[in-house]
């Protein structure tokens, strides 16, 4: 079974930093992409960057471009977040999404359905 657990949220101030993890146990790490989304009250799901599994190419959404980074460690079967430069609009449940098929997008958006299996969130609240 496809567990995946996010740590790492809390509440910090505009500006600030978070590294949000995405613990995965129950699959071949090594064979899945690893995306991170988000979703704030009343707004739809949103991509905000993409891992893949083979070469570790990444994808971020353009609102989060040269502040966010993701990597992995494949030995830990842990995909990182790491969020610096943190804005009010950057409040959000984070999640982290698998999936074995995927390629992550080189440009555009990143889609919830393209990804099998999902975490339960982590809440990211930043004050201004």
């Amino acid at each position: 079974e496809v567990q995946l657990v996010e740590s790492g949220g809390g509440l910090v101030q505009a500006g600030g930093s978070l590294r949000l993890s995405c613990a995965a146990s129950g699959f071949t790490f090594d064979d899945y992409a690893i995306g991170w989304f988000r979703q704030a009250p009343g707004k739809e799901r949103e991509g905000v960057s993409c891992i893949n599994r083979s070469d570790g190419s990444t994808y971020y959404a353009d609102s989060v471009k040269g502040r966010f980074t993701i990597s992995r460690d494949n030995a830990k079967g842990t995909v990182y977040l790491q969020m610096n430069n943190l804005r009010p609009e950057d409040t959000a449940v984070y999640y982290c999404a698998a999936d074995a098929d995927l390629y992550c997008p080189d440009y555009g958006s990143l889609s919830p359905g393209d990804f099998s299996s999902w975490g339960q969130g982590t809440q990211v609240t930043v004050s201004s």
